[in-house]
C-alpha cells in the first residue's frame, strides 16, 4: 500500500513538473527575464529575427511533451491562464507623482479555455497570447465591405446630425478626426458591432458576455492626418474611466487599404505582458486635449526605445475589410499620413460585462459617456449572417 501511494505521489509531482515546463516553454523561463520574453538583442533588426523564431513551437516544449507530439490536453493547458482571485486593491496604480514604473501583469491574456469549437484557431490564440494581437482577413464579403465604406463616407460627408461632443477634429483644422458613439450614428455600424465574426471572438478572448465600452470611426486624411502617440489603452481606461482589470479587447475594422506608408496602426509585440505606470497626475478634463494630442499617460521615450530594441515594431497592414484584434494593454501608435491615400477604420472596444467601469483610479472625475459607456451594462445581442 505504501509503495502504491508513493508511486501515485511521484506521478502527481511529475505531472506538476510537466505542466510547469510546458507553461515555461511557451512564454519563456520562469526566472527573472527582460522586459519582453524574447532573446536579448542589440538592434531592432535582430529582434525581428528573434520574433520569427518565436512563431514556432519552442524545441524544448516539444521535447518535454514527448517525441515532439502535442495532444489536445497539452494545447488546452498552454493557452489558458489559471483563474485568479482579486482584491479591491488597485493592482495597476498609475499617473504617479514621481516617475514611471513597470508592473507585472496580474490578469490572464486569454480568459477562456481553447477548444476545437473556439472561434479562432489554436495558432491564432497562441499568437494573441504571445504578441497581444491577431489578424482576421476575408471574413466579410466584398458587398459587406463596400457597405461599410459607403456608410463611413456618408458620415464624414455630412456630420451635421452628429452631437458636437462626439466629434473630434484635426489639430488646427476642422477636418474630422474621430466620430465617437459610432453605433449611435449608424445602423450599419451598430449591426457590425454585434456581428458574431467580431463579438464571438471578443467573448472567447474575455471569457464573458461583452458590451461596448467605446466605439468610434477614425479618419486619417491624406496629407493632413496627424499621428497618435504611443500608449496603452488600458492605462487610460483604468486611470480615467475606472476599468478595473485587463479584460477588454479592441477590434479595428479597416475601411481603407492600410499600407506601411499611410499611417497604419503600429504595435510593440509582447508589450501587453507588462503594465507601464506612467508619471504625471491627470489634469482636470484631460480628455479635451488628449483626444487631439495625448501627453499624459504615455511612456517616456527612453522606455519606448528599450521596448523597441527588445521586441521590435509590428505594423497592422492589409486591405479594407481586414480586422485587427488587439489586447487592451498592448502598446500601440500610428504615424501621421502625408501620402495622398487616406486611412480610416471602425473601432469597437469590447469589455467583459463583469469588468464594468467604476470610479476612476487616477483622475478627478470620470470621462464623459461618449468616451466610456457608464450606463447600465447590457450584454450585446450577437447576430449571425450577412449584413449587406
Amino acid at each position: 500500500m505504501w509503495i502504491g501511494g508513493a508511486a501515485r505521489a511521484w506521478e502527481y509531482v511529475t505531472n506538476i513538473g510537466l505542466v510547469c515546463r510546458l507553461y515555461s516553454g511557451l512564454i519563456g523561463p520562469l526566472e527573472p527575464i527582460p522586459f519582453f520574453p524574447c532573446h536579448p538583442t542589440g538592434t531592432v533588426e535582430r529582434a525581428r529575427k528573434a520574433r520569427v523564431r518565436m512563431s514556432r513551437f519552442p524545441a524544448r516544449l516539444c521535447r518535454v511533451a514527448g517525441n515532439g507530439d502535442l495532444n489536445e490536453k497539452d494545447i488546452n493547458m498552454t493557452v489558458v491562464h489559471p483563474s485568479k482571485q482579486f482584491t479591491g486593491q488597485d493592482s495597476y496604480p498609475t499617473r504617479l507623482p514621481d516617475e514611471e514604473r513597470i508592473i507585472e501583469r496580474q490578469d490572464p491574456v486569454i480568459w477562456s479555455k481553447w477548444s476545437k469549437d473556439a472561434p479562432i484557431t489554436f495558432e491564432e490564440a497562441r499568437h494573441y497570447e504571445e504578441k497581444g494581437y491577431l489578424f482576421r482577413r476575408d471574413i466579410f464579403t466584398a458587398q459587406e465591405v463596400r457597405k461599410l465604406i459607403d456608410a463611413s463616407a456618408a458620415i464624414r460627408a455630412d456630420a451635421s446630425d452628429i452631437r458636437s461632443e462626439d466629434l473630434v477634429t484635426e489639430p488646427g483644422t476642422n477636418a474630422v478626426r474621430t466620430v465617437f458613439r459610432l453605433d449611435d450614428h449608424s445602423k450599419t455600424f451598430a449591426r457590425l458591432a454585434r456581428d458574431a465574426r467580431l463579438a464571438d471572438i471578443a467573448r472567447f478572448l474575455l471569457g464573458d458576455e461583452v458590451y461596448l465600452h467605446q466605439s468610434r470611426l477614425n479618419y486619417k486624411p491624406g496629407f493632413a492626418g496627424k499621428e497618435f502617440y504611443w500608449h496603452s489603452d488600458f492605462e487610460t481606461w483604468h486611470a480615467e474611466d475606472g476599468m478595473p482589470r485587463m479584460r477588454a479587447v479592441s477590434a479595428s475594422v479597416l475601411l481603407t487599404d492600410n499600407s506601411e506608408l499611410n499611417g497604419p496602426l503600429m504595435l510593440i509585440p509582447g508589450s501587453h505582458r507588462k503594465f507601464i505606470a506612467c508619471s504625471g497626475e491627470t489634469p482636470e478634463d484631460n480628455h479635451k486635449s488628449s483626444l487631439k494630442k495625448q501627453e499624459i499617460g504615455v511612456p517616456s521615450t527612453q522606455l519606448l526605445e528599450k521596448m523597441a530594441e527588445q521586441a521590435g515594431l509590428d505594423s497592422a497592414t492589409g486591405p479594407a475589410g481586414t480586422v485587427i484584434f488587439f489586447e487592451c494593454n498592448t502598446m500601440h501608435a500610428s504615424n501621421g499620413n502625408v501620402t495622398p491615400f487616406p486611412r480610416s477604420n471602425a473601432f469597437f472596444v469590447y469589455n467583459a460585462v463583469s469588468n464594468a467601469v467604476t470610479t476612476p483610479f487616477a483622475a478627478p472625475k470620470p470621462r464623459p459617456d461618449f468616451l466610456a459607456n457608464r450606463g447600465p451594462v447590457k450584454a450585446l445581442k450577437v447576430v449571425k449572417g450577412n449584413f449587406a
